[in-house]
């Protein structure tokens, strides 16, 4: 006697999370073995080196993510670059003889350090800065 669809066809899908996460782990591993035999891994950079993982206590849980993101992709926040270029000027100065083009030089930083003050204090008004601020003390308390 066949039974109806309905009572021995079982969903494709029935698996649970952890399951499903199984299934994907044991895949994942399969390819990275298949990989390795196929020898795709031997010229990569730091082959044979230990890598330290970066530390990031001192970065918000909820930002450290972002974080990552954009340092890999090697991108600053906008008062990090700024700070770069005030550090590439300040170098710059201290190489320049001519009196009139330090001048402008000195000119063109006094303006990017006022940018920077200005967005340093703007950066310690939001209230994500003020929360961070509050769990570093609580830290050092």
């Amino acid at each position: 006697m066949v039974e109806s669809r309905s009572q021995c066809e079982e969903p494709l899908y029935a698996a649970t999370e952890g399951q499903c996460m199984d299934i994907l782990a044991k895949i994942a591993e399969q390819r990275i073995r298949e990989a390795m035999e196929r020898g795709e891994f031997d010229n990569l950079p730091f082959h044979g080196q230990r890598i330290i993982p970066e530390d990031l206590s001192g970065i918000p849980e909820p930002l450290r993510m972002g974080y990552k993101v954009l340092k890999n992709a090697g991108i600053l926040p906008p008062e990090m670059q700024l700070k770069k270029e005030i550090l590439t000027l300040r170098h710059l100065l201290d190489a320049c003889e001519d009196a009139d083009e330090q001048q402008c030089m000195l000119t063109k930083m006094n303006e990017m350090v006022l940018r920077f003050n200005i967005m340093m204090e703007r950066r310690q008004q939001t209230a994500a800065h003020q929360q961070y601020h509050t769990q570093i003390m609580k830290r050092l308390a």
